[in-house]
C-alpha cells in the first residue's frame, strides 16, 4: 500500500508554521521564527 502524506500549513496568524506527516507520523516541521530569529 502507498504511503499517505499530509502537509499542514498555518499561515494566517503572526507565527507561520508547516508540518509534513507520513502515515500519521511527523516527518518534518518548521516554524517561521526559526528562520527569522524573531519571536512573535
Amino acid at each position: 500500500m502507498a504511503n499517505q502524506y499530509v502537509l499542514g500549513i498555518s499561515a494566517f496568524y503572526h507565527d507561520s508554521a508547516a508540518a509534513l506527516l507520513r502515515d500519521g507520523e511527523i516527518v518534518a516541521a518548521a516554524q517561521e521564527e526559526r528562520f527569522t530569529r524573531k519571536k512573535g
